[in-house]
């Protein structure tokens, strides 16, 4: 996992709420384990018209404006619905290295901090006002700061955020479940070689047909 520390770039407003995992990357999109090519999914039934190709220019990623953005900026209960982790994958091949709202869907949440896709909680009131000031600024750049724990917003506004500092520590560190498991790898093979003394008999491998 890559580590993160902070991203400066543009901001894109996406306020609506309870944008759940199927709007995010629609389930067509599911038919691969691997996370490249992902990002043209993203949003795709809102991005593109009913032929799949055709850009649809009122939907905010198109907006040239908005284009290369880094950060996204949504309303409460992001990524709730199922629990496809093909939905992070998207955001990270899309070129999204952060994502800020009120609120997430837990099971999103939690893939998108184990995938390093830092998913940061505002108070409702802040994120309103970075909605309203992405919308409305000609600037839209804006930062998240990992380590600071602060969101810098496109005014210059900063608004601190709070993070489990387990969870927090792992994205700094690029740390993720099976990196932290291997690092006890020392502490497994000593139990595996005292089981095998005290319990062969788990040891033993069935014979081959």
């Amino acid at each position: 996992m890559k580590a993160f520390r902070k991203v400066t770039g543009t901001g894109v407003p996406l306020g609506r709420s309870d944008i759940d995992t199927d709007a995010i990357i629609p389930q067509q999109w599911l038919i691969t384990t691997s996370r490249e090519g992902l990002g043209k999914g993203l949003f795709s039934n809102w991005r593109y018209r009913d032929d799949a190709f055709t850009p649809d220019h009122g939907f905010v990623l198109n907006e040239p404006r908005f284009a290369r953005a880094k950060i996204l900026v949504a309303g409460p209960n992001y990524g709730c619905g199922s629990s496809r982790e093909h939905a992070v994958w998207a955001h990270l091949d899309f070129g999204i290295e952060a994502i800020i709202a009120e609120s997430f869907g837990p099971i999103f949440r939690d893939n998108a901090l184990r995938n390093g896709l830092p998913a940061i909680t505002l108070d409702g009131a802040a994120v309103s006002q970075v909605l309203a000031q992405l919308a409305a600024l000609p600037a839209n750049r804006m930062t998240v700061d990992l380590e600071r724990a602060e969101v810098t917003g496109p005014d210059g506004t900063a608004y601190r955020f709070t993070m489990d500092e387990e969870r927090r520590r792992a994205l700094l560190d690029g740390i993720d479940d099976i990196s932290a498991t291997l690092a006890h790898a020392p502490d497994i093979d000593a139990f595996h070689s005292a089981d095998r003394i005290r319990n062969p008999y788990y040891w033993v491998q069935p014979p081959r047909d």
